[in-house]
């Protein structure tokens, strides 16, 4: 087992594929999970694992959340993984054998599914994630969505050849949803500091979906991949809109 690296995971209703991830994770020692609200059988899933703690906390924001779990974790070294991930053999095997370096922040490249097809369009494809870092070096920043590493100057990244598995949509449902809070956070953050219209929502909701679904070749991908981009523009649009009613309600 890996005693000096920690994974972290944040959850909410994260069910689906929470036995598939923690099963992954069994080589780790140690794996802290903070939940932010569950109603269906996320905590009982979680408590079955011997290597998992478990901690609930009201959610404040995805960068926030994830240093709460940072902060729990016994060790430096910290593996963040989200619940909808399945880290594969190969990448726990590479992790494990790693002689970590503290300079250095280990990226891995990330396969996106929705409803278990494997999706390489639509953006969705060339997706590399920093996750393995130790905490003495850097910490996540405090953006409520879209959530980064802060990275100081004398730290590097290296990629790693294992990869995620990432399962984030079974359904419209599902997208609809994630669209939803995550524009929401976004105006948030932005809030004052960026500038928004109508237009501006019109106009890049527009050039998402035609990135998406034309230049990213989601037209490959059937009713996926329309169903994707379509998601991906309304998400750019109601972002913007969210932003252009918060910035108008606070001149008003």
């Amino acid at each position: 087992m890996a005693d000096n690296i920690s994974v972290t995971i944040l959850t909410k209703n994260s069910a689906d594929f929470l036995v598939e991830c923690l099963t992954a994770l069994e080589a780790f020692s140690e794996v802290v999970i903070v939940d932010t609200g569950s109603t269906d059988a996320t905590k009982s899933i979680a408590s079955g694992f011997k290597n998992v703690l478990l901690y609930e906390h009201p959610f404040i924001g995805f960068g926030p959340m994830k240093n709460i779990a940072v902060d729990r974790a016994s060790n430096d070294w910290i593996f963040s993984v989200d619940s909808d991930e399945v880290v594969t053999p190969e990448l726990a095997r590479e992790i494990l054998s790693l002689k970590l370096d503290c300079n250095v922040v280990y990226v891995m490249e990330r396969d996106n599914y929705y409803h278990r097809r494997l999706i390489r369009g639509c953006g969705w494809d060339n997706d590399r994630v920093e996750r393995l870092f130790n905490r003495r070096s850097t910490r996540y920043n405090d953006k409520h969505v879209h959530e980064g590493l802060a990275m100081s100057g004398n730290l590097k990244t290296e990629l790693l050849s294992g990869r995620l598995k990432h399962y984030p949509y079974n359904n419209a449902s599902q997208l609809l949803h994630k669209m939803q809070h995550y524009s929401t956070l976004w105006a948030e953050d932005h809030r004052s500091r960026k500038k928004a219209s109508p237009f501006k929502a019109f106009f890049y909701g527009v050039l998402t979906f035609l990135k998406s679904y034309l230049l990213k070749h989601g037209w490959r991908y059937g009713y996926e991949g329309l169903l994707i981009s379509v998601s991906n523009a309304n998400g750019v649009f109601y972002k913007y809109i969210k932003l252009y009613e918060a910035d108008r309600e606070h001149f008003l």
